[in-house]
C-alpha cells in the first residue's frame, strides 16, 4: 500500500505544481485554493509512505514522479518545447524510478496503513 500512496502523491505532485503556474503568484484564487489542497494531499501521501518505505528511496521516486508527470504534462499539453535529447532523458528517470522500485527492500508488514 506504501506503493499506492507514493505514486497517488507523485500524481498530486503534479497538479500542484502545474497549479503553480496558473495561480498567478497566488493571487488567482480559484486556482490557488485547489493547488494548496493538492500540495497538501502530496504531502499526506508521501508521508504515509516513510512509515514503510526508507526515505531516501521515497522521496527519490516522489520527486521524479513529480517531474517526470510535470514534464510529459508540459509537453504534451502545454506547448513546452519537445526535443529529442529531453524525450531521452525524461525516459531515463522513469527508468530510474522503476529502478528504486525494483530494488527497493519493503518491510513485509505495512504498518502504514
Amino acid at each position: 500500500m506504501a506503493w499506492f500512496y507514493l505514486i497517488l502523491g507523485g500524481i498530486f505532485e503534479v497538479g500542484w505544481a502545474l497549479g503553480l503556474k496558473y495561480s498567478d503568484g497566488f493571487t488567482n484564487i480559484s486556482v490557488l485554493i485547489p493547488t494548496l489542497l493538492l500540495l497538501v494531499l502530496s504531502f499526506w501521501c508521501f508521508s504515509k509512505t516513510l512509515v514503510v518505505l526508507p526515505v531516501s528511496t521515497a522521496y527519490a521516486v516522489f520527486t521524479g514522479l513529480g517531474a517526470f508527470g510535470t514534464a510529459i504534462v508540459g509537453m504534451t499539453l502545454l506547448g513546452d518545447p519537445v526535443s529529442f535529447t529531453k524525450v531521452v532523458l525524461v525516459l531515463i528517470l522513469i527508468s530510474c524510478i522503476i529502478g528504486l522500485k525494483i530494488v527497493s527492500n519493503e518491510t513485509a508488514t505495512e504498518s502504514g496503513d
